[in-house]
């Protein structure tokens, strides 16, 4: 009783399909890896959600800054007004003499030095006036560029600014200063109040320090990266100055210009927030990578993943228990396949549990055995068929082609040509020796290639100059073997379809080893007229198709490709291009079969 209690509860007899039900029951890892994954995904979105609400609000302020700034800025040129003498000058004629220039040019400039490069105003480079009059320079810093002596007004005379000052990037002038540092100039129009004429034009250069001290308070975060362009996507600063006035190309591919959002890239993800500010149409860009800003959930994933990995090699433990008793049988099973795979039908498989591996062997043992059998029964007569083809292949010799010859060594008698009667007889006895010898099936290349020489040999006595051949010899053909007879029915078939259009046929055939694929190689090719592309496609379907079947459809091209993949397998056989009046090539690839000394390959 008790056996029978233990016989029924051991694992080798439950169901394949229990033994896995209880393997996953034990394996706690998905769920515990899709629980842990969830959680770590809820946590670094809602960190992401909280970043992509806050930080556009910082931008939109530090915008608003940016613009205040710039509107004070604006501003400044509007201190040339109160300077009578500066007017003065703006509205006197053109100087007549050097002195009253000079006088003139110190008394503006040193206006200029007070009111624009005080210590008030640290951020600006220097102020250029240029007025009908000439042009009044001061700078804190030397400069290069902007040359006024060459023309007055490089930038035109009517700028028609309407009052509103307008803004300009290094770029967009010839204008650098010492040190190179970025800067933007301002431009706004001088307009004498008293008549509204254009009395000149004030260009401020203020370096982009206050752009970077605004941003520095906004945002301290050491990885995060900030920027500043314009709606067209020229940069307007960027802590990389090398970047200052080329253009963002990404910002086509931005979905949105105000909000946040994430961009993936091969090297990290990260963290895009935007916004652009209202009357200069200027963009500021923040992007943070976003495994920054998950740095202390990823503290919490590293500690959750070392208590996973200690879960894991538990239930490891136990799932190796549970799916060695499972496997066991499998790969007993798995191995006697292998074995039968290998040509062993003689095996027995030494599994006789009742689930359904051991189904699954019984009736593979049953299947090897009726395999077995059916093989014994097959073998003598597949042998005995197959000898028989290929000998009445071999011995096969078209009638047409006996007729035709020996009508041509009877119209050479006629004509008295007895040498030529004595080549031809002695040709077509060494074909009959070469065709109705069954004694080996695989001859030296030379043999064959002679077989051939002297097939189209006699072809040439009865067409002559209607029938031309050469034959380029490999010259260690001896060296090597080749299956009897896969010549000529290559050749029958081109003087067959050739003759028939052609008044003058041209047949070349090469044999050439290759020793790359380690192959033999056959070239039959001809001038004839070709194979219709129709018919082409349908005999190479045929050639494509199972070579026993292709070996009963008739004699010619499909006997030879069967009768080399049925000796060599798939990688051997036939190739045939064609062009409907350009002729026919017919490859043939056999694998490098060397001669023995013995005779055998």
């Amino acid at each position: 009783m008790i056996s029978n209690m233990i016989e029924a509860v051991r694992l080798k007899n439950f169901k394949l399909k229990t033994k896995l039900i209880i393997t996953y029951i034990l394996l706690t890892v998905i769920p515990m890896a899709v629980l842990g994954y969830i959680t770590y995904y809820q946590n670094t979105k809602a960190i992401e959600e909280e970043v992509g609400e806050y930080v556009p609000r910082l931008l939109n302020q530090a915008n608003r800054n940016i613009e205040n700034e710039i509107n004070e800025l604006g501003n400044l040129p509007n201190l040339i007004y109160n300077s009578s003498d500066v007017m003065a000058v703006l509205r006197a004629s053109p100087y007549e003499d050097r002195s009253s220039l000079l006088q003139d040019q110190f008394t503006v400039e040193s206006f200029l030095s007070r009111a624009y490069l005080g210590s008030n105003n640290a951020n600006i480079l220097g102020a250029f006036l240029l007025s009908n009059n000439g042009s009044f320079i001061s700078t804190r810093v030397a400069y290069e560029g902007f040359d006024f002596t060459k023309n007055p007004l490089p930038y035109g005379e009517a700028h028609d600014l309407g009052g509103d000052t307008k803004v300009l990037l290094p770029n967009q002038v010839n204008l650098t200063f010492e040190g190179n540092p970025p800067y933007m100039l301002l431009v706004k129009e001088i307009i004498d109040l008293d008549n509204r004429e254009t009395l000149g034009t004030m260009f401020l250069a203020v370096k982009l320090t206050f752009i970077e001290e605004i941003l520095q308070d906004l945002d301290e975060e050491d990885k995060a990266l900030m920027w500043v362009m314009d709606d067209q996507g020229q940069i307007i600063y960027h802590p990389d100055q090398t970047k200052m006035g080329t253009y963002f190309e990404e910002l086509n591919q931005y979905p949105l210009l105000n909000g946040s959002f994430r961009t993936n890239t091969a090297n990290e993800r990260t963290l895009i927030s935007i916004n652009q500010s209202s009357k200069q149409q200027w963009i500021l860009v923040h992007s943070i990578p976003i495994n920054y800003l998950t740095e202390r959930t990823d503290v919490v994933r590293n500690a959750a993943i070392i208590i996973f990995l200690i879960l894991v090699v538990i239930t490891t433990l136990i799932s190796i228990i549970v799916a060695w008793s499972v496997t066991k049988p499998i790969n007993v099973l798995g191995k006697k396949m292998k074995d039968v795979e290998k040509g062993n039908l003689h095996i027995k498989i030494p599994i006789h549990s009742r689930d359904e591996v051991g189904v699954l062997a019984s009736s593979f043992q049953s299947m090897i055995t009726k395999l077995r059998d059916q093989i014994k029964k097959n073998d003598n007569i597949e042998i005995r068929q197959k000898e028989a083809e290929l000998y009445a292949l071999q011995s096969q010799i078209n009638p047409h082609f006996m007729y035709n010859t020996l009508e041509t060594i009877g119209a050479s008698i006629e004509d008295g040509e007895s040498d030529l009667v004595v080549d031809m007889v002695a040709i077509l006895g060494r074909m009959l020796r070469f065709s109705l010898s069954n004694k080996d099936k695989i001859v030296p290349i030379s043999q064959e290639v002679l077989h051939i020489e002297d097939y189209l040999t006699l072809q040439k006595f009865r067409f002559e100059e209607r029938i031309s051949f050469s034959i380029h010899k490999d010259q260690e053909q001896d060296l090597y073997l080749t299956p009897k007879f896969i010549l000529q029915p290559i050749v029958e078939n081109s003087i067959k379809y050739g003759m028939q259009k052609r008044k003058a046929l041209n047949l070349e055939i090469e044999v050439n080893k290759d020793e790359t694929d380690h192959a033999m190689v056959f070239v039959i090719r001809d001038n004839g007229p070709g194979i219709k592309e129709e018919d082409l496609s349908k005999l190479k379907d045929l050639l494509n198709k199972d070579p026993m079947i292709n070996r009963d459809s008739g004699f010619g091209l499909t006997n030879v490709h069967a009768r080399i993949v049925m000796m060599y397998g798939s990688n051997y056989g036939l190739t045939i291009t064609s062009k409907e009046e350009q002729g026919t090539e017919v490859i043939i690839k056999i694998p490098l079969l060397v001669k023995k000394e013995n005779g055998d390959g």
